[in-house]
């Protein structure tokens, strides 16, 4: 009488596809070298946009794209600073429409606290 279990398979922990058939797309690996001379390989495609910088993986530094055994020079675009609320706010509407704004709310808020109502 035959067995209906598996025996000697690990469920779970194996896959049971096959990589037969499989064709992988070209691939480069590329290194990038941190302050503290740390390597780190990273494997891209080979029409993949390669980033100058990558995080290392033995310290909190950020690793420069080698080529040819030499750091590359870093093109800095014009640095953005990260823009405020309040600069956010001006380029919607102009400082009168504000105060205009704020002086409603005000008075609605002082409406409300003068009838005993509370804010929101």
């Amino acid at each position: 009488m035959a067995q209906s279990t598996m025996r000697g398979m690990r469920l779970g922990t194996q896959s049971l596809e096959s990589e037969s058939g499989v064709a992988y797309s070209a691939r480069n690996t590329h290194i990038f070298r941190c302050v503290n001379s740390h390597d780190t390989n990273v494997v891209f495609a080979a029409e993949a946009d390669i980033p100058e910088t990558w995080q290392c993986k033995q310290c909190p530094g950020e690793g420069i794209l080698l080529k040819d055994g030499k750091k590359i020079t870093l093109e800095h675009a014009e640095d953005k600073t990260p823009r405020s609320h309040w600069e956010m706010l001006l380029e919607r509407r102009s400082r009168e429409e504000l105060e205009e704004i704020l002086a409603e709310r005000l008075a609605y808020i002082r409406g409300r606290r003068a009838g005993g109502e509370t804010t929101l």
